[in-house]
């Protein structure tokens, strides 16, 4: 059996689907795809992904089951150099909680918040 990484996919909570949309498209320059839910219960948005590539993808997710907040999980997007999507997110209407640092051998860092109160990294080697 192949081993597989922790993670399969991840869910952002959000409150307002065009508004976290609209600044996750912002952020990655990336245009987010309608995903079908069979419950018909749940909004959902997904990031491009391959299911067959390294690493994870996911979606926004718009449910009564869960909301979005501080103190959850923290998903960590990988970018080629975290400066230039870092650039983006105040522009996007979200907040810089910690620029661009150093995590050693691990490369570089900055910390983020998105419309909906959701935290998240953005990683690179550069």
């Amino acid at each position: 059996m192949k081993k597989t990484n922790a993670i399969g996919w991840f869910d952002i909570y959000v409150s307002d689907m065009k508004r976290a949309v609209a600044f996750y498209e912002t952020v990655f320059k990336s245009k987010l795809e309608k995903m079908g839910d069979p419950t018909g219960e749940t909004l959902m948005m997904s990031f491009p992904g391959d299911m067959v590539s390294y690493g994870a993808s996911g979606a926004l997710v718009q449910s009564s089951y869960s909301k979005p907040g501080l103190g959850g999980t923290m998903v960590y997007f990988s970018v080629n150099d975290c400066s230039i999507e870092e650039s983006r997110v105040s522009k996007a209407g979200g907040k810089i909680i910690r620029p661009k640092f150093s995590i050693g051998e691990f490369g570089w860092v900055t910390l983020c918040e998105d419309t909906e109160g959701n935290r998240f990294g953005l990683n690179s080697m550069k």
